[in-house]
């Protein structure tokens, strides 16, 4: 019995292998295995290779494997580009309807199943599928009831006689795998799971969740790679709270329509990815010279330009704490797991009405789109501040003056209203100000704001900004990540501990600002310092050096081809450093 498995499903996009891999992970989740997720898909809708690949285990785990167990082929080119993660007792099931060919370097077996085949023959092709899961359980030696309840789920709309066929199809396919294998049924059999209910996520649901349980009732957002899903998400759910969502005609009216709900006292968020980021840069100075609240999702993924937009990296660090012009306080802060991801989003919102600035809740490709098992949420976690916001009567101001909008306060948060309340008439504008709003260009009066608004972030208070797993006083080496490269990360922790050398791990949660007290001591206190990063420049790196300093000892490792990090390179290439 194994208490791991890999298993990747591919084929031509747009033939079902998202539903094949989700079907197949729902039901082990259920059962009460981690599972994580990810799929690789080409940018268009129909065509070109894709494939999901699923991790299940007894224990957590964050990142894909290295190796592969089983691989699922509908077509030769599946084979061909993932049969090199097969070890040598790993399983190919091919559909034999393209004459499959196993390449000779590999020893991994190959098994040629008549997935269209049998399931052309029980109605339609489309449940080719279906087969393969059967195909699959009859491997595992897994009762194939463990995917009725999840097939009565997704076609139980369609009418009984789906729900049976896709059944049948499972079965048609465990019946004939199971006689091509003979005794070998069951060799990579699971050992049990513990059996409890975890949630099974992608980030984007995760953050929208965060979101809405946050408090936020209304989203401006344009669709883009690899950030519609929070549209998506919120679209179904915000209207059951008296909320709303609008796809806007572009990614400008999208953050302008959600700086105008703030202003209006209404929690607003918009997502994107880095291109509709650099649109909205212009805007987002808007309300950092506003102080009106704003939360921002990044899901970063392959640039620059249109890029590599369903591919994996990281390279929008610098721009969301310098893309703006001129100068404005912000906070950026960078889940790394999709529990994370709901709690962190949830915080932003607080964040934002606190401090009266710009938050940008930074993701990635795989975090956003990875699909993680996730332990039940903790609602009771989340709690709503809403700072300086004025309720109830203000007082009268004497004369004809203006409410002080932008008072030079001690903390740099000024008194905050919303439009309409009586004696809180004011000037907004996005030229410079003074405390009333009305434009002003003395010198004083900018230095004065300026200020004001900068000392707002200087004594932020953010929980956990940098996860530690620090066992060492003195390491031989700390590896420092962010966002999802966090599982990668730990595992090859753990392989570096088995070589004999000491590391401590730390994972950056707050980019901006940047949290130097917490990460100073761990750098000083370690031989060598790896940051690992999916850019070609190493922007974290090259942060760190700028707060931290210690340049001798940080090294870049860095990955930019549009995978994630695998933990055999992070452990190959941290260990070319001793």
């Amino acid at each position: 019995m194994i208490n791991q498995l890999s298993w990747k499903v591919g084929g031509q996009q747009g033939e079902g292998i998202e539903s094949t891999g989700e079907i197949f992970s729902i039901a082990l989740n259920r059962l009460g295995y981690y599972l994580y997720g990810y799929r690789h898909f080409s940018s268009r809708i129909k065509g070109g290779h894709t494939n999901n690949k699923i991790r299940v285990s007894t224990t957590q785990v964050r990142s894909i494997s290295d190796d592969l167990d089983i691989l699922v082929a509908f077509d030769q080119e599946t084979i061909d580009v993932n049969y090199k993660e097969l070890h040598s007792k790993g399983v190919i099931m091919a559909d034999s309807k393209f004459d499959p060919k196993k390449p000779e370097d590999t020893q991994a077996g190959l098994y040629a199943v008549p997935f269209t085949e049998i399931a052309t023959e029980l109605g339609t092709s489309l449940m080719k599928n279906m087969v393969a899961i059967g195909a699959t359980s009859a491997v595992l030696d897994l009762d194939i009831q463990v995917f009725e309840e999840v097939v009565q789920e997704i076609f139980g709309r369609k009418g009984q006689q789906v729900v049976d066929k896709n059944m049948e199809a499972i079965k048609s396919g465990y019946e004939y795998m199971k006689e091509k294998l003979g005794s070998n049924v069951g060799a990579m059999q699971l050992e049990k799971a513990d059996g409890q209910q975890r949630l099974f996520m992608i980030g984007n649901d995760a953050i929208a969740l965060g979101a809405l349980a946050g408090g936020c009732r209304f989203m401006a957002a344009y669709p883009i790679t690899p950030a519609s899903e929070i549209m998506e998400y919120l679209i179904k759910k915000l209207p059951a709270v008296g909320g709303t969502v609008i796809q806007t005609e572009d990614e400008i009216a999208a953050v302008t329509m959600a700086i105008g709900a703030n202003y209006g006292g209404v929690r607003a968020l918009t997502a994107s990815a880095g291109p509709g980021l650099s649109l909205k840069m212009e805007a987002i100075g808007l309300s950092g010279i506003t102080e009106t609240p704003l939360v921002i999702v990044d899901t970063q993924r392959g640039g620059p330009s249109t890029g590599l937009p369903t591919k994996q990296e990281q390279s929008d660090l610098m721009a969301m704490i310098y893309g703006t012009h001129g100068e404005i306080p912000k906070i950026v802060m960078a889940p790394s797991t999709v529990q994370e991801a709901f709690y962190d989003t949830a915080e932003a919102f607080n964040l934002a009405e606190e401090y009266q600035c710009p938050v940008i809740v930074l993701s990635d490709l795989q975090l956003s789109l990875g699909k993680q098992t996730v332990e039940p949420l903790e609602f009771d976690k989340v709690e709503i501040r809403r700072g300086k916001l004025q309720s109830g009567d203000l007082p009268e101001i004497e004369g004809k003056g203006y409410f002080k909008r932008y008072e030079v306060t001690a903390d740099g948060v000024s008194p905050r209203v919303i439009p309409g309340m009586k004696n809180g008439i004011h000037h907004v504008t996005g030229v410079e100000h003074e405390e009333t709003g009305k434009p002003s260009e003395s010198a004083a009066n900018r230095i004065a704001q300026m200020d004001k608004r900068f000392r707002k972030i200087s004594n932020l208070k953010f929980d956990t900004p940098v996860h530690k797993n620090a066992p060492h006083e003195e390491a031989d080496l700390l590896i420092v990540g962010f966002n999802s490269t966090r599982g990668a990360i730990e595992e090859a922790m753990g392989r570096l501990e088995q070589d004999g050398l000491k590391v401590n791990h730390a994972q950056i949660r707050l980019i901006h600002p940047f949290p130097a007290d917490e990460l100073l001591p761990l750098v000083a206190s370690a031989k060598k310092v790896a940051v690992i990063e999916n850019n070609a420049t190493g922007q974290l790196a090259n942060i760190m050096k700028m707060n931290v300093g210690h340049h001798g000892k940080i090294t870049k490792i860095l990955k930019y081809d549009g995978n994630p990090f695998l933990p055999h390179e992070i452990h190959s290439k941290c260990k070319e450093l001793f």
